[in-house]
């Protein structure tokens, strides 16, 4: 059946369109953001070419217009394509330093990792292998990571201890390469949609022709047969370009519900949900979404997966809409918080204190930023000091091993408080606090981030 020629249901087309949505969006997202990464560059890192690193210049700054970018982590990111061949990747000595190279397929999927916690700091190679590839694998490197499609993402954080860390990082990320192994070239970009697709159809022409190029796991296969009455399963010429009134309609339709289904699926639990006021939100298991494909430094464990597959499309699409590239659970856990121990919305005309009667659990690192609200984005202070954490010099703890951070606008008057003092920007704020290789008790919920306290006043708004 020609699916631009009516002849289906329109609220049973309407309502395939919003599974098509909730099952397809990562897919659209993830390649979106390649294509963006390949012509104008993401986040701090300029554009590359497939198949080369990009780098920032260094940590996040006020300068850097990037929502919630770490300001003690410089990102390196590459996108891989596999259609000429395998890549040989290059990982340097960091001298047990943290980095972590997470990799992404085209579905949104974190499929491998290198680093700290997969395979040490130690110096190696590694080569990167398209679907279905069977040569021979030379000696010299440590492993093969099996790519499930032709293009992936990776993505880089190296640690770094501020300005005058910059040189040793920067020598990293010189030692850290990329060289096209294939006996072809690969693609020098996505593959084309179909001009003359209506706007509000582009959403459905991107994931036709991307679905296609790009298969997902074979057990997915089955569910996304469901969609040959949208069009999505045709080849050739686009059903789009001229797509029958009743099509438009349950399309555009279906695109509303999806997209809403999403984002009440992502809205944040209400302050009775999460539990005291002033709670901290974090999500370890937002990534558990892979199910099929478990390479180097994945974890397979029945509590890393969602157990119903059906129901992991919903939250893959749900990870993908509150941040791309964010790695599973067991890599790192970000918590976040907009409100005190009272409930009352933070805000930097306040003090605050936040106990912690042990330092949070973290195998590698943990930090605390304060971003703006509702931007997200680091503001300029006379300390320029953007993060704390249990790298930050002279710290001071409690007798007892307890550590009190201080957050204001001015610094404390007390040498203890100054010390532990992380700035405020004027009016609402948001911080995270980040955990890299957090411990079993944050994976498990047993550990709970203390809320902050405002100082100096009485439980007004």
């Amino acid at each position: 059946m020609n699916p631009g020629r009516g002849g289906s249901e329109p609220d049973a087309v309407t309502a395939l369109a919003a599974d098509a949505y909730v099952y397809g969006s990562p897919l659209v997202r993830q390649l979106s953001a390649v294509q963006a990464c390949l012509q104008e560059g993401c986040g701090t890192p300029a554009p590359a070419p497939f198949n080369d690193f990009a780098h920032a210049d260094g940590p996040a700054t006020p300068g850097r217009h990037t929502p919630y970018a770490p300001a003690d982590l410089v990102d390196a990111l590459a996108q891989l394509d596999l259609s000429g061949g395998p890549v040989r990747l290059h990982v340097p000595d960091t001298g047990g330093a943290y980095y972590v190279l997470q990799f992404v397929d085209a579905w949104g999927n974190a499929f491998a990792y290198l680093g700290t916690r997969a395979t040490g700091t130690d110096e190696g190679d590694w080569m990167v292998v398209p679907p279905g590839w069977a040569g021979t694998v030379p000696d010299v490197v440590s492993g093969v990571i099996d790519a499930p499609t032709s293009v992936v993402s990776v993505l880089g954080r190296l640690a770094c201890d501020g300005p005058e860390d910059m040189p040793r990082v920067r020598a990293l990320q010189q030692e850290l390469t990329l060289t096209h192994l294939g006996d072809r070239a690969h693609r020098t970009g996505l593959p084309a949609t179909e001009p003359g697709v209506p706007g509000e159809l582009r959403f459905f022409e991107e994931l036709r022709v991307w679905m296609a190029d790009f298969p997902p796991a074979a057990a997915d296969r089955a569910y996304q047969d469901r969609f040959q009455p949208l069009g999505l399963l045709e080849e050739g010429i686009s059903p789009y370009v001229s797509a029958g009134p009743g099509l438009v309609r349950a399309l555009r339709r279906g695109l509303a519900l999806g997209r809403l289904r999403v984002e009440q699926a992502a809205r944040p639990h209400t302050v009775a949900a999460e539990g005291a006021p002033g709670a901290w939100r974090m999500i370890p298991h937002l990534r558990d979404y892979n199910l099929d494909h478990f390479g180097v430094g994945t974890l397979r464990s029945p509590e890393w997966k969602i157990l119903d597959r059906e129901a992991s499309y919903l939250v893959r699409a749900v990870a993908a809409r509150r941040g791309r590239w964010l790695p599973h659970g067991y890599e790192a856990v970000y918590a976040h918080t907009s409100r005190d121990s009272l409930g009352r919305p933070l805000d930097g005309a306040h003090s605050y204190a936040l106990h912690f009667t042990q330092p949070p659990p973290a195998g590698a690192f943990w930090s605390l930023t304060v971003y703006d609200s509702p931007g997200g984005h680091l503001v300029t202070n006379a300390a320029d000091r953007y993060a704390i954490g249990d790298r930050t010099p002279g710290l001071v703890h409690g007798d007892d091993g307890s550590l009190t951070l201080s957050l204001s606008a001015d610094p404390p008057a007390d040498a203890a408080g100054a010390a532990n003092w992380l700035p405020l920007p004027a009016g609402g704020f948001r911080p995270v606090l980040r955990l890299h290789l957090p411990g079993q008790a944050v994976l498990d919920g047993s550990y709970v981030v203390p809320a902050l306290q405002r100082l100096g006043d009485g439980p007004g708004p």
